[in-house]
């Protein structure tokens, strides 16, 4: 298996994400709170800062380039992801979950997150290796993918359709009178779940949706497992706070779906292409970025325009 971890390495990943997992929920998942964008962005600066601190300890351990695939590796993560928390708004919104039930059903689909994309990567990472070819089939899937979700931009997402709420609701029994930040209750010696229950089940269902386009995605930054876990993982631990800011500038960011297909159809183009066109880590993670910031600084041109042109 392609990969630099070694067994210290890998130690010391797991030693920094259940400790900040265990301080998470200490913290921040102790009590049922609203959290507001100001509070939400200092969160969302601690988990940048501790995967950069994360960071300069790999390229410390194993040299520049191997720095820069984890950094773009998890910008790839974090702006797919961004685009992938409007659909989770959506999701509460549509069963009206309160604001401050919501860092918490985000906090257990987090934790699910880490174990699934665990799994998803490790399957790839196998497969990859014996049957390398695959990573061409990624590549135009990522194409694909990118034109899909041009097309499908503005096209809406009804989550009581999804196929798991509705196999969630045949097999247990579920309380939907219940209001509290419990996910299950007993009523008269019987067990049910909780309308908070279903959210989380949906949120995990949503997740697995969005890693078939996010793994093949990093798979084409890196085939080094480590890397490609690592960089994900801490991606992922900040979602949870940058959801209350991407809630809060959910019309801010028109532009950055169109942005992430643009980076989606480049990180494809560069998988099928590899064998007659060699794009350098330094170059791509540079690609990648701008395409990030044009997209947030259009975003952000076009809504003071807008602004304008109404006052």
């Amino acid at each position: 298996m392609n990969t630099v971890g070694t067994p210290v390495a890998w130690a010391v990943f797991a030693l920094v994400v259940v400790a900040a997992l265990a301080v998470d929920l200490g913290l921040f998942n102790r009590r049922a709170i609203e959290l507001g964008m100001r509070e939400a962005g200092r969160w969302v600066a601690v988990w940048i800062t501790l995967a950069a601190a994360f960071n300069v300890y790999v390229i410390h351990r194993f040299g520049v380039d191997k720095g820069l695939e984890f950094t773009q590796g998890y910008l790839l993560e974090m702006s797919l992801s961004t685009d992938n928390l409007f659909v989770f708004l959506l999701i509460f919104s549509y069963f009206r979950v309160p604001r401050a039930y919501q860092h918490r059903i985000l906090f257990w689909g987090i934790v699910g997150t880490v174990l699934t994309r665990g799994t998803f990567i490790a399957v790839g990472a196998a497969v990859i290796e014996h049957f390398h070819f695959i990573l061409y089939f990624l590549g135009a899937f990522l194409i694909y993918a990118a034109v899909k979700i041009v097309i499908h931009k503005d096209k809406d997402i009804d989550p009581s359709r999804n196929p798991v709420l509705r196999l969630f609701r045949r097999l247990f029994r579920v309380a939907d009178d219940e209001t509290g930040p419990r996910f299950t209750v007993r009523r008269e010696g019987k067990l049910w779940a909780t309308p908070l229950l279903a959210v989380l089940i949906v949120i995990e269902a949503v997740d697995v949706t969005f890693a078939v386009d996010s793994i093949p995605a990093i798979f084409g930054v890196t085939t080094d497992v480590f890397i490609v876990l690592t960089s994900n993982v801490f991606a992922v631990l900040g979602l949870r706070a940058l959801y209350f800011v991407v809630s809060g500038l959910a019309q801010k960011l028109a532009y950055l779906s169109y942005g992430i297909a643009t980076v989606l159809a480049f990180i494809g183009a560069k998988i099928v292409l590899g064998p007659w066109v060699a794009i350098p880590v330094g170059l791509s993670l540079a690609i990648v970025l701008g395409i990030l910031l044009v997209a947030a600084g259009a975003s952000l041109l076009a809504r003071i325009s807008r602004n304008r042109d109404s006052s």
